[in-house]
Order: structure tokens, then sequence, then C-alpha cells
């Protein structure tokens, strides 16, 4: 099923990316050559970068669907964590750019070309990309994975921005100039948000830090252990995050008289309980102790 979720998230990002590029040259040419919008341009520039923000989480993915090996024994599953931070990188640089354009058009304000045409074809842009969007939300939801999400909020946030691009193309054709600049820095103050939000997610994915959903699912595997009579305590919960997946440690308090073969069975019961409940956690790896 996992593996199902992967390859259907591995396809999506690969035609977004072939198609997000594509309407960003698109744009690019369009409002460099013709309209001289600094708007359309700035939202075929975000397209372009959207489209490889794709095109690092389709590589990810491709990494991610590897089994475990003798170099790497937890998995390639921290491959789609790091390429959520790389394409939240490359989003908040292009970000920069198009503040620096925008912010120069509102200083000093140019009359568009063809405003209409422009805006035709960023309303086009919209409609496919807000489309794709949500439609890779919904399946991120099922996927539980970091840069799938981060890729479907990118989209949405590119359809976003292609639609305030036709808003400031239609006000730019009623002589508001203004409208272009700050269209475009509305769309690059977008882009930094989302990339710093996903900066913090996959940086604290990769140095482990346990905090959120991952504390309430700590607590609740304590909880779980507990409820077994065999055990007389849980001591120590330790769980890690890698892509979408839980892998974690757990300590128990047996009494002891316990034989191997019991506290294997009882180990087997905690473990089909944890995973019943959570089926995002692939291993717990539960030891025992006795009251000294």
């Amino acid at each position: 099923m996992k593996e199902t979720l992967v390859e259907k998230a591995d396809k999506l990002a690969g035609y977004t990316t072939f198609i997000l590029i594509f309407l960003g040259v698109i744009q690019i040419i369009f409002g460099e050559y013709f309209s001289r919008s600094i708007a359309l341009t700035a939202n075929g520039i975000d397209c372009i970068g959207d489209g490889f923000v794709s095109a690092v989480v389709w590589i990810g993915l491709m990494f991610f669907k590897r089994p475990a090996d003798k170099r790497f024994h937890y998995g390639y599953y921290k491959m789609e964590n790091l390429a959520s931070g790389i394409a939240a990188v490359v989003m908040i640089g292009l970000a920069i750019y198009i503040a620096y354009r925008s912010i120069n058009q509102l200083m000093d304000p140019n009359p568009i070309e063809t405003p209409l045409i422009g805006a035709i074809l960023a309303l086009i842009a919209a409609i496919i990309a807000l489309s794709l969007g949500f439609y890779k939300f919904r399946k991120s939801k099922k996927s539980k994975m970091g840069s799938v999400k981060l890729e479907a909020f990118n989209t949405i946030k590119d359809g976003t921005a292609s639609g305030l691009t036709v808003v400031a193309l239609i006000l730019s054709s009623q002589g508001i100039l203004i409208a272009d600049g700050i269209v475009g820095l509305i769309i690059a103050i977008i882009i930094i948000t989302i990339g710093f939000a996903a900066i913090k997610e996959s940086s604290y994915i990769l140095i482990d830090a346990c905090d959120g959903e991952c504390v309430d699912i700590s607590f609740s595997i304590k909880q779980i252990a507990q409820d077994f009579k065999e055990v007389k305590s849980a001591n120590i919960v330790r769980l890690r995050k890698s892509g979408p997946i839980f892998q974690g440690e757990l300590e128990i308090e047996v009494s002891d008289d316990m034989t191997i073969k019991e506290f294997n069975k009882i180990k087997e019961n905690i473990n089909n309980k944890i995973t019943e409940i959570f089926p995002e956690i692939e291993r717990v790896t539960i030891t025992a102790k006795t009251k000294d």
C-alpha cells in the first residue's frame, strides 16, 4: 500500500515538473518581450521554480523507494525530508529575486502592454496549477509524506499567484500601474513564508527532533504498553520520524520470573496493537528490564 502511494506521488511529481516549467517559460517569454509585466514574469519564474521544486521532490521519491542496504541500514526515508529542505531553499532564493524586481516596479511603474492577453495566460496557468495542487494535497494526506505535501502546497501557491497575476494585469489595463509590483511582492512573501515553514519541518526531522505529533504518539505508545497486565510500567519511549514513517524504541518493566518465550509473546502483542492504531509506525524495538 505504502509503495503504491509512493509510486503515484512519484508520477504526479514528474508530470507536475514538466507542466509547471512549460507554463513558466510561456509566461516569462510573454511577460519579458511582449507585455512588459513584472507580475507575469515573476509568476513565470515562480512556475519554473515550482517545477524545479517538483523535480527535487521527484528525485527524492525515487531514492525513497530504495530498500535498506549495507550502507543505509534504516533505508532512504530521510531523502524525502532532505528533498523538502532543498526545494524550500530554492523557493526562497527565487522569492528574493521576485521581491527585488517588484520593488523596482513600485518605485518606477511602467505601463503594461497587451495586459488582457497576459491575464488569459495567467488564468490558464491558475486553473491548471490549482487543479493539480488540490489533487496532490488529497493524495498527500494518504501518503503522510512531507515533501509531497510541500509540493502540493507549492502548486496551490503557484495557482494562487497566477490568480493574483490575473488581477494585477486587469488593474494595470485600467491604468493602476502599481498593481503589477504589488502582486509581485505578495507572491514573493507567500513563497518565503511557505519556504521557511518547510525548512523548519524538514530540519527537525533530519536531526531526529520529536515534537508535536511525535510527542503525542510517544505518550500513546506508553499507554498502550501499560494496558497489558504483564507490563508493570513503560519507562522510555524514543521515536524518530523518517519521511512518512516512525521508528522507535520502547523499554518496559516486567516481572523477574518472566521467560524469554513469554516476553517475546507480550512484545509481539504490544507491537501488533501499536501498528493497528498507528499504521505509520514501521517498527518499535522493545526491550525489557526488571526491578532492581
